[in-house]
């Protein structure tokens, strides 16, 4: 669903086949990096965890020359941009599955929009803090769930303490730092509470295209278990 979002706001703000410059902010295993570098574009993964850059590097090297030298993988942490890289360098900066880490996001944040060129493209995703009930609730885990009504803490499924963003407060600090928004979707609409492991059902597609709909749809996608969000330095 990310993948499918992020390409319908990159061929709606940039010419077709324009080689953009990239930023992925926590790359992880490099899955939309290395996506990205096979459409084209000059990709920058910036990640702190040696095991994720290890897996990363190890799937780049299954790669053709020319999407080898596409990509780039830079061992660093994400709030420390501006060590790495000049403001304005890049078109478009992902930041997928990182804020829920991070205490005190708005410096990070800010540090990314400064890393976008003029009409750049900032695509965040993170946990959605307007539904941490949901999940709860719907699994009869009620104590849970009234405790999520007042708080954007939560645990994770990895069994970590972390933390959700609401889209009211994206909104105002995307404002405060020059990338305002401009759309949003939920992901994970009707999926969330699927076990990990679960097999893919065979109707993948028709289940695919539900989620798109109601990512994109009020009142869904206010209550699906991610954000996507996409700001525009103005």
């Amino acid at each position: 669903m990310v993948a499918r979002q992020l390409d319908e706001q990159i061929s709606g703000r940039f010419p077709v086949g324009k080689r953009l410059r990239v930023l992925d902010v926590g790359m992880g295993q490099g899955t939309q990096a290395l996506r990205l570098a096979r459409a084209g574009h000059q990709v920058t993964g910036l990640e702190q965890d040696p095991k994720m850059i290890a897996v990363a590097r190890d799937a780049l090297a299954g790669e053709p020359e020319g999407i080898r030298e596409r990509m780039r993988i830079i061992e660093g942490d994400g709030r420390d941009t501006g060590v790495h890289f000049l403001p304005g360098a890049f078109d478009v900066v992902l930041c997928h599955g990182v804020l829920m880490y991070v205490e005190e996001p708005d410096p990070l944040l800010a540090g990314l929009a400064r890393m976008l060129a003029h009409g750049g493209l900032l695509s965040l995703l993170v946990r959605n803090g307007d539904a941490l009930a949901l999940r709860p609730g719907l699994s009869g885990a009620w104590a849970d769930a009234l405790t999520a009504f007042d708080t954007t803490s939560y645990r994770n499924r990895l069994g970590l303490d972390v933390r959700a963003d609401r889209l009211k407060d994206l909104t105002s600090t995307l404002a405060g730092i020059g990338a305002p928004l401009h759309a949003w979707y939920g992901v994970r609409v009707f999926t969330d509470t699927a076990a990990d492991g679960a097999e893919v059902p065979g109707a993948v597609e028709t289940l695919l295209a539900v989620e798109e709909r109601a990512g994109r749809t009020d009142p869904y996608r206010g209550v699906a278990a991610l954000l996507h969000l996409c700001g525009v330095r103005g």
